[in-house]
């Protein structure tokens, strides 16, 4: 209860539960929608996901300060990969902020002389360069501990006395695949943070790589991938020891 309190007083926390609200709304609309009879419900279910994506806006305002600090942050990162991802990463998260806002000002009616497309198209631009930076910091963490858990494996191997053994090529790019898959589950085993922080990126590319018309997906696929997002962001907010600190 005490942790349930904790979140719900935060922005984020706040923000993520209106997200997770916003996508479930999505994936059941879309999941509804060919069923005969079920247009009462597909409405209700579209007008509250737009009243969420309007209120999760005013969550959203303080976030360029937030962007600009992390910013600051990752500069200081001792790792340089780290550093040149996340400091590009929060510097279209900060643009990504502003175009965010200025939609926002057009919204409600203070500005509407704003184009709105131009704006948007600017928005979901900076946000797919953020998520990238994001993932590819993501993927050089995952080479690391890869890396330790191929080493820790060797010096486990080189401890026991085996006879060699002949291997087919087959064979041998089959224990290939398996080791690689191995290592990659070990390796996210150990750092759950990391895998958090891999899969909620990976699932929020979604969103931008269809409004560029890079890859188009269905409605479903974006809200089951902002609802998988939005869980991982509420654990993170909830658990703040499940975020993947800068090295």
């Amino acid at each position: 209860m005490d942790t349930f309190i904790r979140f719900t007083n935060q922005t984020q926390g706040r923000d993520r539960l209106f997200r997770a609200t916003q996508y479930t709304c999505m994936l059941l609309r879309y999941l509804l929608e060919p069923k005969a009879g079920k247009e009462k419900v597909v409405l209700k279910l579209k007008k509250l996901e737009t009243s969420v994506s309007t209120g999760r806006k005013w969550f959203r305002l303080g976030n360029v300060v937030h962007a600009v600090q992390a910013t600051q942050e990752s500069i200081h990162a001792t790792d340089l990969v780290p550093r040149v991802c996340l400091t590009l990463a929060n510097v279209n998260r900060v643009l990504y902020f502003i175009c965010d806002t200025v939609l926002w000002v057009r919204s409600v009616g203070l500005a509407s002389g704003i184009n709105k497309e131009k704006w948007r198209m600017w928005a979901a631009r900076h946000y797919y360069y953020c998520l990238l930076l994001s993932l590819a910091r993501d993927l050089y963490e995952l080479s690391l501990q890869m890396e330790q858990a191929a080493r820790d494996r060797a010096r486990a191997e080189q401890s026991l006395s085996q006879e060699p053994h002949g291997y087919s090529v087959a064979d041998e790019e089959t224990e290939w695949l398996q080791s690689f898959l191995l290592l990659l589950f070990r390796s996210l085993k150990k750092q759950p943070p990391l895998l958090l922080d891999t899969v909620k990126n990976f699932c929020d590319l979604l969103n931008p790589l269809d409004q560029l018309g890079i890859y188009k997906f269905n409605p479903g696929i974006i809200g089951l991938g902002g609802l998988v997002s939005s869980i991982a962001g509420i654990v993170v907010v909830a658990y703040p020891q499940m975020k993947l600190r800068v090295r």
